[in-house]
């Protein structure tokens, strides 16, 4: 994803995981220069945990999350400083930092990229994190199953602290003026999409653009809402079974019927942004928080009801973002005190309303400032439960994931499915073999 693209808003911010489209094509451990790793080794100088994190938001996330990093006080006098890391290649900046031991002792960072730097033994799990959070009673305040993709089988890789959600969003007045039902299943959805289009709206709104990853999030969620999707429960690569054959057969019956703009496959994440704030957009899949990303909190910008698929399948996908820690610090006891002590002050984020995710912890999901909107209320009541990860059908995040997000072979699957230039079974193997060229066995 083109960072770019989503800094030039007050940030929907899933760009994270969007943006290791970058490490699929970068060696592990890539020797480029880049990056603003000084401050000497060790993790940190002088018992300082450095903390280094990226531009989640307005420069206003930024400023309020250093006060927090910077209000820590360890038990040993220990301290942290902050750091803010660009998205443009934030993946070589983190890679030669820790090849030259000058990296971060805990950051935020891209999706996977713990999972990658696991890989190379640079990662400190997480498992003393968790076992504090079950005696300060943050353990039991995570959202069911958010926990669960970090879960390796040498330990916890890192901790969520925010998701970002795909929920499918709609406007009132255009299911007002087309006088068509709200979808509640696949067959609904194309009859809504068919009203919507003799009104002049898009049913099915998405984009394959520079940097637009929704394309891609919006086919690989119709797999998951039929039971499918790319991987099997072992992890393998399962494109051609038969409830992603049949989803993707219904995408391009939209396509076919006009519900999908024939344009989308140029859009921007701006440019579907537009088509949402100019009513050519009656329903599709985004972000959370799209009216205030578009510029009308009308309250006609509305969260619709999950479907159900042709087998009684419901979910979405989810993107969780992460805080890990690394090997390399000044004390494994200070990165395991700085994190439990910043996860505990999360909450200052949304009562600040800086954040454009969901929080992972459901003491934050109900103050005022996050639960006054019903928007928000909704996505955590209806979706949350039923989001999954790019790992679906398992549920253990992998490093494999970083070549799929974002790569060649899913953009170029979404691009030709949108356009309608492919039967299904034949666009799904095409997308099998790229992906086969790119992942680790």
């Amino acid at each position: 994803m083109n960072a770019n693209t989503h800094q030039s808003r007050s940030f929907s911010r899933r760009g994270f995981l969007g943006l290791t489209a970058a490490a699929a094509s970068v060696p592990l451990l890539a020797a480029c220069g880049g990056g603003s790793a000084s401050q000497g080794g060790g993790g940190g100088a002088g018992g300082t945990i450095k903390f280094w994190d990226m531009p989640w938001a307005t420069p206003a996330y930024n400023d309020a999350a250093k006060v927090v990093a910077e209000g820590f006080s360890g038990a040993n006098g220990s301290k942290a400083s902050y750091q803010i890391i660009q998205w443009a290649n934030f993946y070589q900046t983190f890679s030669s930092a820790i090849a030259s031991k000058t990296g971060p002792a805990v950051s935020t960072g891209g999706g996977f990229q713990a999972f990658q730097f696991e890989q190379q033994g640079q990662i400190a799990y997480a498992d003393k994190v968790i076992d504090k959070l079950k005696s300060n009673g943050q353990f039991d305040d995570f959202l069911p199953g958010v926990l669960d993709p970090f879960k390796s089988d040498k330990g916890y890789v890192a901790v969520p602290w925010q998701l970002d959600m795909r929920v499918f969003w709609y406007r009132k007045s255009l299911f007002e003026k087309a006088n068509v039902a709200l979808p509640t299943d696949w067959p609904s959805l194309l009859e809504a999409g068919k009203a919507l289009k003799k009104v002049g709206a898009f049913g099915f709104t998405t984009g394959a653009g520079t940097g637009n990853n929704y394309a891609n999030h919006s086919m690989i969620m119709m797999m998951v809402n039929n039971g499918g999707g790319v991987f099997n429960k072992d992890g393998e690569l399962d494109l051609l079974n038969d409830r992603n054959v049949e989803a993707m057969e219904f995408v391009l019956e939209l396509v076919s019927n006009g519900i999908v703009d024939p344009a989308a496959v140029s859009y921007t994440t701006d440019n579907m942004s537009a088509q949402w704030k100019d009513g050519k957009a009656g329903y599709g899949l985004f972000q959370v928080n799209v009216p205030q990303r578009v510029g009308d909190t009308s309250g006609d910008l509305l969260v619709a009801d999950p479907i159900t698929g042709p087998h009684g399948d419901k979910a979405t996908i989810v993107f969780p973002n992460n805080i890990m820690m690394y090997t390399n610090t000044p004390s494994q006891d200070a990165s395991e005190e700085f994190l439990v002590y910043y996860l505990g002050q999360l909450k200052q984020l949304w009562q600040k309303k800086l954040m454009s995710a969901l929080p992972v912890f459901k003491s934050i999901t109900e103050i005022p400032e996050f639960a006054d909107d019903p928007n928000n209320v909704k996505i955590v009541k209806e979706w949350q439960p039923i989001a999954k990860t790019f790992a679906s059908q398992g549920n253990t995040l992998n490093a494999n994931l970083a070549a799929l997000d974002g790569g060649q072979a899913l953009n170029q699957f979404s691009q030709t499915i949108i356009t309608g230039k492919s039967d299904a079974k034949s666009a799904l193997q095409a997308f099998q073999s790229g992906l086969e060229s790119v992942l680790k066995k």
